[in-house]
């Protein structure tokens, strides 16, 4: 008898369940109203939030760590990489490596944290008649023990250069796929950084995004056994995931050494699917920090508290960029990017 392809299921809680090599896992999705000059929601809306620490759903939105526009002002990270994959709206990045960066509107920032960096990721409104909506995924992935230490550093994947395949079924139902993160279809993400495990031979790392018409039906190929693969059903009525049904705030952690074959319920659906070959180490995690011990862990805060991770050379623990600057990278070299 054969093992069954769902080995559990869980509801999406906040954050979602991930399984090892991924650490962490949110699904934002925010509509913000129209944008003052300060490309922040009017301050009359801001009255009865908790300025801060706003993580509420009130009004379709929330401020996060914001107070004038929502998203996270200044804050540390080691010992592991942050993939933000911004679906809608816009996120200005500022790090104490000298880098800055505006992306959205389907771009991906792939950030290993490594040995420590300090970022800020706001939200900025752009558009002064609104909506603004903002939605994200934030995925933390660990670092190898090897690599807790290595120089931070971040890549931009524009969405011009991201993989976007379409699979139709033999009913001709369609299913967008898109490939954040290794292969799909014959077609591969853009590289991630250097250091990241993802670049490692083996790693297994996939991160896609699939837009499932109502009764289209998806499969994707096995891969090696020891893979974490996991499935998140985020919008519409349900999938069957095998011979299970995962309704809309629902994920399934699957066999990966077995065909996955995914079949949308009544309405169209929406489903992130993460994949990694574990590290099989210990974590040591607390707050903006990952490493292997107890000692590490320590050490993270001793550093950061005694000489930080690096300069902070903006004039704000908040910055924003100018309205009109559209997308756009400037890297800790000097180096400039905007997308094709």
């Amino acid at each position: 008898m054969s093992k069954p392809v769902v080995v559990e299921t869980f509801p999406l809680g906040f954050p979602w369940k991930t399984f090892d090599p991924f650490l962490f896992c949110v699904h934002h999705l925010d509509e913000y109203p129209a944008g003052t000059e300060g490309m922040g929601p009017d301050p009359a809306l801001l009255r009865g939030r908790p300025i801060g620490q706003d993580f509420t759903l009130k009004d379709g939105w929330r401020m996060y760590h914001g107070d004038t526009v929502p998203g996270f002002p200044r804050h540390p990270h080691r010992g592991f990489e942050t993939v933000t994959v911004a679906r809608q709206g816009f996120i200005d990045h500022a790090d104490s490596m000298g880098a800055t960066a505006r992306f959205g509107q389907g771009d991906v920032q792939w950030m290993t944290a490594g040995g420590g960096v300090e970022h800020s990721e706001m939200f900025p409104l752009l558009d002064p008649e609104g909506p603004n909506t903002g939605e994200l995924f934030q995925i933390w992935l660990n670092l190898p023990k090897a690599s807790k230490y290595v120089p931070a550093h971040f890549t931009m994947l524009w969405s011009e250069t991201i993989p976007r395949v379409t699979v139709t079924d033999e009913n001709g139902r369609s299913t967008s796929v898109v490939v954040a993160a290794g292969s799909f279809g014959g077609e591969s993400a853009p590289s991630p950084p250097p250091d990241s495990f993802a670049s490692q031979p083996g790693a297994d790392i996939g991160i896609w995004t699939l837009k499932m018409e109502a009764g289209a039906v998806w499969t994707a190929p096995p891969t090696a056994a020891e893979t974490n693969r996991t499935v998140y059903v985020f919008a519409g009525d349900g999938v069957q995931v095998a011979d299970q049904t995962v309704t809309s705030g629902r994920g399934a952690r699957v066999r990966a050494d077995a065909e996955l074959v995914l079949t949308a319920g009544a309405e169209a659906a929406e489903v992130l699917i993460l994949q990694g070959r574990p590290l099989g180490e210990p974590v040591a995690h607390y707050g903006p920090f990952v490493m292997n011990t107890r000692e590490e862990l320590q050490q993270a805060f001793t550093d950061y508290r005694s000489k930080g991770f690096g300069p902070w050379n903006w004039d704000s623990s908040a910055p924003v960029h100018p309205r009109d600057a559209g997308r756009f990278a400037i890297h800790a070299d000097g180096r400039e990017e905007r997308p094709a």
